[in-house]
């Protein structure tokens, strides 16, 4: 796990204290894109799933504005890239 990838639990773990969380780098499925290194190493695309009750009875683009707001740093610092997929407990994910 790499420091950009760190911080994003960190930040996540203390913010929404998730029942569950997966942070996959997927900047190998990128290399050559724009933001991403030419061989697809490095830290620039990330999908982040996350289960909390403190998404419970917000909307989708609430969610992804809470996270997008939380993580703000790193995508200054070089993020190019994140898929969120935030649920609330009981709600149906595919992972």
């Amino acid at each position: 796990m790499g420091p950009i990838e760190e911080r994003i639990v960190k930040k996540i773990e203390e913010a929404f204290s998730p029942e569950r969380l997966a942070v996959i780098n997927e900047s190998h499925l990128h290399a050559g894109h724009q933001g991403g290194s030419v061989d697809g190493s490095g830290e620039t695309h990330f999908r982040v799933r996350v289960i909390s009750e403190k998404f419970a009875g917000l909307g989708r683009v609430d969610r992804h504005r809470a996270l997008n707001e939380l993580l703000a740093a790193e995508i200054a610092d070089g993020v190019h890239a994140l898929a969120l997929e935030p649920s609330a407990p009981g709600e149906n994910v595919r992972w």
